[in-house]
């Protein structure tokens, strides 16, 4: 049986010894950077920064929420806003694991120049066992790059530190309780972000649609699993489809956008059921997108596709 209280004195101690510089970690907030955060704060202290990267693709309010929440946990942070250059980097690009490299070459380089101001010679990611799994390695099929794995450049000048390498997401959820990291339950987030959630180019307008009804998904099934309607899915989002349909607006046909709704549960996202959703939620959520959004939305529809055939995330 896993032990988190075993792993986290192994790896701290290992990584005293690994890590014999400066080091700055990529670090989105998510669970699995902020354990891996915490980690080599443990280890190194003062010598590592936390870099979070504002790269126009997160979720409503992710910024705020990640300054705060690294303000509670003492580690050194710094956050940066390149939003330019992850949309330029991203135009013209339609095809999935195109964008997820563009994303992670673009990352090491905004951290390479991090580096060099911090003198830091290190990178530590928050990359966990089914990202490596997924993007192949030599024997297996690549299911999808990931960006901290198929998006590393053959020239990145630091030294790669992934203390979580062999562990599944349930087990860095618990060392996540152990180490007391507040966001121990939240739901992944994928590293390319939001990006991936829309189908085809990621611009600013397509990635604000998207950004809007993923908060609309997640204020819903969040609120019906607090009044117990339901139990809150282990992940749960919304893409922006490259769709129009026919629609209605007042009296007259229109083509409007198409938005799917994918909520699943799992344990280590290496398999994944999709949620069963009441329909009453789901009324809901297709109400608020196509009454709150400017974004002459449609048609909602429900992802009922479990992990295999499909991935979780739809590119």
């Amino acid at each position: 049986m896993f032990d988190p209280r075993a792993f986290v004195e192994e790896k701290v101690d290992e990584l005293r010894r690994t890590i014999t510089g400066k080091a700055i970690i990529a670090c989105s907030g998510g669970v699995d950077s902020t354990v891996a955060a915490v980690l080599v704060d443990r280890a190194i202290g003062e010598r590592l920064r936390a870099v979070y990267v504002d790269t126009g693709l997160m979720r409503k309010g992710e910024t705020e929420e990640v300054r705060r929440m690294f303000d509670r946990l003492g580690v050194h942070y710094r956050i940066v806003d390149a939003s330019g250059e992850f949309f330029a980097a991203l135009k013209g690009q339609v095809d999935p694991e195109r964008k997820r490299k563009a994303i992670g070459e673009r990352f090491i380089r905004v951290f390479e120049r991090e580096a060099r101001e911090f003198g830091a010679e290190y990178l530590v990611q928050g990359t966990i066992a089914p990202d490596w799994i997924e993007s192949g390695d030599g024997v297996r099929d690549t299911i999808k790059s990931h960006h901290n794995v198929g998006g590393l450049p053959k020239d990145m000048a630091l030294r790669l530190v992934e203390p979580l390498w062999d562990l599944y997401k349930d087990e860095v959820r618990a060392v996540a309780r152990f180490l007391g990291v507040e966001v121990s339950e939240r739901q992944p987030f994928p590293g390319p972000a939001l990006a991936i959630r829309v189908i085809g180019e990621a611009n600013p307008e397509s990635v604000g649609v998207v950004r809007e009804a993923c908060a609309i998904v997640e204020e819903e099934l969040e609120a019906a699993a607090r009044n117990g309607s339901m139990v809150r899915p282990w992940q749960y989002f919304a893409v922006l489809l490259p769709v129009q349909s026919v629609g209605v607006q007042g009296d007259r046909r229109a083509y409007g956008r198409t938005i799917a709704i994918r909520a699943v549960e799992s344990v280590d996202a290496m398999t994944a059921a999709f949620s069963r959703v009441p329909y009453d939620v789901l009324e809901r959520i297709s109400l608020r997108i196509t009454n709150e959004m400017k974004a002459n939305v449609n048609r909602v529809v429900y992802d009922i596709t479990n992990k295999p055939p499909a991935t979780i995330e739809w590119e």
